[in-house]
């Protein structure tokens, strides 16, 4: 496939983000690409095209103490990663933005590269501009934050542990 190719279909990609119906697949389609994930180690996940970059993400989870996946859209940023805690625009904050708020240190899968981060909640002019840096990547963001208007969509910056 082309770049230009690949630019059309990311293009594409990114408009039917803003429709209802695309979150509903999305959410039937978690544990499919969860899956791919794990079976390609972070090479294959929903997107993962260079113009929508996506990742497995681990963390602890709050109350079971064990280990969760989920797959998701991401920026860099340095050498950190942005993640936004959208749930595609559901009235609740996903799962494993909660179980970063509780245990911070997490994992990441991209591209066949496990990284440990530490999740860090961002707030104020950071998050802005981390904010405008997403949806760049995926304007949608801007229509699931109209969708959960009872709440504020949490940005997370995963930093390298080393």
């Amino acid at each position: 496939m082309s770049r230009n190719s690949s630019g059309r279909v990311a293009g594409t990609i990114q408009k039917l983000g803003h429709h209802k119906w695309f979150a509903r697949v999305g959410r039937a389609y978690v544990p499919i690409d969860r899956a791919l994930g794990r079976l390609t180690k972070g090479r294959f996940v929903a997107f993962g095209r260079a113009e929508i970059p996506s990742m497995l993400l681990t963390t602890i989870g709050r109350q079971s103490g064990k280990e969760r996946t989920v797959p998701l859209l991401y920026m860099p940023d340095g050498e950190a990663f942005v993640v936004m805690a959208s749930n595609w625009g559901q009235a609740h904050h996903p799962a494993w933005a909660l179980n970063l708020l509780t245990h911070p240190d997490a994992s990441v899968l991209v591209r066949g590269r496990t990284v440990r981060v530490t999740g860090r909640l961002t707030s104020g002019a950071e998050r802005q501009r981390l904010l405008d840096l997403m949806l760049s990547m995926w304007p949608a963001y801007a229509t699931y934050q109209q969708r959960a208007a009872n709440r504020t969509i949490k940005i997370f910056l995963l930093e390298p542990t080393g």
